[in-house]
């Protein structure tokens, strides 16, 4: 386990809060198995975000019980099985609320910031 101070724990904290919002708008650009959604958000985010299977699948779980995604088994590129994930309509609207909701404490965050 990381130390509380340490970057590894920093960045555990944040994905704590907001890895159910980059998981959905991932999947908004199409179906998406897990693997492939963790690289997505790894290589955009310029490696400064890793998503650890021991977090994503939790996670995608949660969002599949909580109707924001369905499941449905496939073939990867490389031929192997895997669980495909897609957004629904109830999970757009909930992507919809977390991104407003963020929009707002980032931009209050910024703000005081700015006058400290």
């Amino acid at each position: 386990m990381p130390r509380s101070d340490s970057p590894d724990a920093r960045k555990d904290e944040l994905l704590k809060g907001t890895l159910d919002m980059l998981v959905l708008q991932t999947l908004t650009l199409q179906p998406m198995h897990g693997y492939a959604i963790a690289q997505h958000i790894e290589r955009l985010s310029e490696d400064v975000l890793t998503i650890e299977q021991g977090s994503l699948y939790p996670a995608l779980e949660r969002l599949q019980k909580k109707g924001w995604v369905t499941s449905e088994w496939g073939e990867s590129p490389t031929g192997r099985r895997a669980r495909y994930y897609t957004i629904t309509a109830s999970g757009r609207r909930q992507l919809g609320e977390q991104l407003a909701s963020f929009d707002r404490v980032s931009l209050a965050i910024a703000r005081v910031l700015q006058r400290t």
